[in-house]
This record gives C-alpha cells, structure tokens and sequence, in this order.
C-alpha cells in the first residue's frame, strides 16, 4: 500500500523572498495577483488576501486609490493588524484580527488593479 505524503502549508513562507517577478498571473475574486500572491495563498494566507480584497472591492476609501501598501503585522499574542495605507504613511484602513496562526509577516501592494508581493514591485 503507497502512502501519500501530506503536504503542509508553509506558514513561514520560506521561499518568499525568490519572488522578485511574476511570470503569471492569476484572477482572484476579480482581481489580477502575480505569483508572489499565489504562493502566500497557498501557504496558509488565502484567508488574508481574500479579505484584502474585499476590503480593495467594497471600502469606498480604497476603491479609487492608484496605489495602496498592505502590511500584515503580527503580534506575540498570535493577533494580527491588516495596515492599509496610500503608499506615504497614510493610514486609510486598518482592521484587527483576535487570532491568527500566521508566522510571517510581509508587505503587499496593489497598483493598477495588480495585487503583488513587494519584492514584485
């Protein structure tokens, strides 16, 4: 009998940092993301970028900006902050998260409808 070997979400996402392009991209909920996006979803984070980009979608606030700089911030109590701001440090939307299981902490940004790594950028 041939055992199948489970295979676990990365949620250090240790290969993060090879993406430095994309060669792809994807559609998520009507959106463009590139393959820095695509590997964070599919290491544990999808949870995190679909509510980014609900909150792209449906936060009037958001909707019209030309560039928008995400920030997942990660607290020692496995909390975590969704930091969404114009790009110079100001603060347009911020949500709060009671519980994540989330390791890393990264940066994404959005531009002309792309959502992507900031090592894509």
């Amino acid at each position: 009998m041939e055992t199948k070997e489970i295979e676990k979400d990365d949620l250090e996402l240790k290969e993060l940092e090879q993406y430095y392009g994309s060669e792809n991209y994807y559609n998520v909920m009507g959106v463009k993301t590139t393959d820095g996006i695509n590997y964070i979803m599919r290491n544990g984070y999808s949870w995190f970028v679909t509510d980014l980009i609900c909150n792209i979608k449906f936060v009037k606030s958001l909707f019209k900006q030309e560039f928008l700089s995400i920030d997942l911030k990660i607290n020692a109590d496995k909390s975590a902050t969704m930091i969404i701001t114009d790009g110079n440090d100001n603060i347009l939307h911020k949500q709060e998260y009671a519980y994540v299981d989330s390791k890393k902490e990264f940066k994404l940004f959005f531009t002309n409808g792309v959502l992507l790594y900031s090592g894509e950028y």
